[in-house]
């Protein structure tokens, strides 16, 4: 399983070699942006850990350009930059996930062996699930309502699906980091409700009944009819 790392940081790089190597995985490293994007278009890798403060292009442009050219791709961002405002931004950008350093190679293997099983699985039937007038179209990744087109980022997506899937039922901040996110946040962070307020305003502005609602000490649900 090949992954690629673009680190700039001697001491970073020697302990993501050393641990990841040691998990069975084989690397190649890329110290800048300019250096990145040429071997992603020279090599397929299986996922690519990506640093946000980088020489040449810094990765919040790096991973926009390659998800736009490679989006079945999965990235990790690896950055000492944590706060909420940091990890929207690296999510916007297109990261699939967003590990602060310090960090333990056992969470960050863990955290790529889920996006490698998640990505494995993304070749599905056209299946669409519809909730009122909301429909989304699993294969294609495409979104309407009311047969009007809704563009979401990766993350928005994510959470739109896992709320389709689970319509009806009562989901609480826990479940939606677990299963959109795969691995708990700092659970000081309000990472769900930031995107919780995204998703609102392109489903429900704008259109005469809401679909996603707030359960008071609970968590969120998407339903048809206004609670």
């Amino acid at each position: 399983m090949k992954l690629l790392i673009v680190e700039d940081e001697p001491n970073v790089v020697s302990v993501l070699k050393r641990g990841l190597s040691n998990e069975g995985f084989e690397l190649s490293i890329a110290p800048d942006g300019f250096i990145a994007l040429e071997m992603v278009g020279a090599h397929s890798f299986a996922l690519i850990i990506l640093d946000i403060m980088l020489p040449g292009i810094n990765g919040l442009d790096l991973c926009k350009q390659i998800k736009k050219n490679y989006p079945q791709t999965p990235i990790i961002m690896l950055t000492a930059l944590g706060s909420t405002e940091n990890i929207v931004t690296g999510l916007d950008n297109g990261a699939d996930d967003y590990l602060v350093k310090p960090f333990k190679i056992a969470e960050l293997s863990a955290r790529i062996r889920t996006l490698l099983r998640r990505y494995a699985g993304f070749q599905q039937a056209d299946e669409i699930i519809t909730i009122g007038d909301l429909q989304i179209n699993i294969s294609g990744k495409t979104v309407t309502r009311a047969d009007q087109e809704i563009t979401l980022t990766a993350t928005e997506y994510r959470l739109l699906q896992f709320f389709a899937r689970n319509k009806n039922k009562t989901l609480s901040r826990i479940d939606i980091l677990e299963n959109v996110w795969d691995i708990d946040f700092n659970m000081g962070t309000n990472v769900v409700d930031v995107y919780v307020n995204y998703l609102r305003k392109k489903i429900d502005k704008g259109f005469s009944t809401n679909l996603i609602h707030t359960v008071v000490g609970l968590g969120y649900l998407l339903k048809e009819k206004s609670m």
